[in-house]
């Protein structure tokens, strides 16, 4: 049911060679970037018109408007299952402690008497939020992305879900629920690149946004790279992952579950598991072919997703070589199932977010940890971050020096103009001493 790749016995490649050995999805964004082009300028150039027709074509259902009545998303929270409630509310609450700590406060450096540089933190103005609503409904996405944008202190938060046809049209009742929950009232039926667009360019019914984030399949990753300059994003995320890094001590119960969990995302989700215990290798295998018969979506997602090129089980000589494999993966989520766990989890350097030992699932992670879900992945752990209250705060620097303190370095600015050939420059702080620079000091 899924791969093995065996590095054992030699020494591992550096790099780029280490990466390139190891399980990763077909995922061609700059393919599909053609085709989301033509859609995203029709709804530049035809506003709700276009985004009526698209939802029609993709989505099989003919809205009136692509504004979500305020009334829908009361009705959707009135009813609400108890239970899910609950567990939404419960998850927000936890999500917000974490995100709350993440603010950032106004500092002064002082850099000489009279010169000072302040660093000062200021929200986005608007942000576009988007929830898929492909292969599932995800409410937590919308509390992954909502409730860091509300801590950052963005004044216009909008979302965007594609429109459901078994739903009149709007969004799944739960992702409108989730909205009503955390109070965003301002709600559209819009899907994939069409609802990027949306925020991008901006139409009769809603106003652009200065960023959009949240994840999504190719074609929103396709849309947010061609408007990269134009608005700010998170990140093209790809395809979710797993990663596990492992020795005897894991139960082989846990680890196959953790690979299933991540597998029944879609056809495209990576599940790997590293290790250095072939006896564990070989129970995981045992373990995931009766844990997959029990569970659902086993022949359109999990068994695709584990049998693909994008899975396996990777074995190594010890957890530091193992520790070398994840870190060239730098998957999305890692868990750490290790003896010492926590030590070895501090380690590592290139991940989304880290799990560590056998109670902390990534599904704890998806809904409940506080943690945010909306990671890097393809790689990009190595030089990109998940989601936070950062991804919607600008930094300003605010300079101000007096006329002593930019006597004292104006001899150095001259210089250093000079040495890059631009003279004006200079010039520009010598007229400010009537052409003539104070003396070094």
């Amino acid at each position: 049911m899924i791969s093995r790749i065996d590095l054992r016995g030699d020494a591992l490649p550096e790099g780029p060679a280490l990466r390139d050995l190891l399980p990763r999805a077909d995922f061609d964004v700059s393919a599909a970037l053609e085709k989301v082009r033509p859609i995203c300028e029709a709804v530049h150039h035809r506003g709700d018109a276009a985004l009526i027709d698209f939802a029609e074509k993709f989505d099989g259902v003919r809205l009136e408007s692509v504004r979500v009545p305020a009334r829908a998303l009361a009705d959707a929270l009135d009813g609400l299952d108890p239970a899910v409630r609950a567990a939404l509310e419960e998850s927000v609450r936890r999500a917000r402690l974490v995100h709350r700590a993440q603010r950032r406060s106004t500092h002064t450096t002082q850099v000489v008497p009279g010169g000072s540089v302040t660093e000062k933190w200021v929200p986005v103005q608007r942000v576009g939020l988007y929830a898929p609503g492909g292969r599932s409904v995800y409410p937590s996405s919308v509390i992954m992305n909502a409730v860091p944008a509300q801590e950052a202190g963005v004044g216009s938060i909008a979302l965007a879900s594609p429109p459901q046809a078994e739903f009149g049209g709007l969004p799944h009742p739960t992702i409108l629920a989730a909205c009503a929950l955390l109070g965003v009232d301002e709600v559209y039926a819009a899907g994939g690149a069409t609802a990027v667009a949306m925020f991008a360019y901006g139409t009769e019914s809603c106003p652009p946004a200065n960023m959009v984030t949240g994840p999504g399949n190719i074609w929103v990753a396709a849309a947010k790279r061609y408007f990269t300059g134009r608005i700010g994003i998170d990140a093209e995320a790809g395809p979710t992952e797993i990663a596990i890094l492992a020795d005897s001590t894991a139960d082989p119960v846990h680890v196959a579950s953790d690979l299933i969990s991540q597998a029944e995302h879609d056809p495209l989700a990576a599940a790997v598991l590293v290790t250095d215990s072939a006896e564990l290798a070989d129970a995981v295998e045992k373990e995931l072919e009766p844990q997959v018969a029990a569970t659902k979506h086993i022949e359109d997602r999990i068994v695709p997703a584990l049998k693909g090129r994008q899975s396996a089980i990777v074995l190594v000589d010890g957890i530091e070589e193992g520790l070398r494999v994840v870190d060239a993966y730098g998957a999305e989520h890692l868990e750490i199932q290790t003896a010492r766990a926590a030590e070895v989890a501090d380690r590592v350097r290139n991940a989304g977010a880290v799990f560590i030992g056998p109670w902390a699932p990534v599904s704890l992670g998806d809904y409940a940890a506080g943690s945010n879900h909306v990671l890097p992945t393809g790689g990009c752990a190595c030089h990109s971050s998940g989601l936070s209250v950062q991804s919607f705060l600008r930094g300003i620097h605010i300079v101000d020096y007096t006329r002593e303190a930019l006597a004292e370095v104006a001899h150095h600015v001259v210089t250093l103009a000079e040495a890059e050939d631009l003279p004006a420059h200079g010039a520009a702080v010598k007229a400010r001493f009537g052409w003539k620079v104070p003396a070094n000091k």
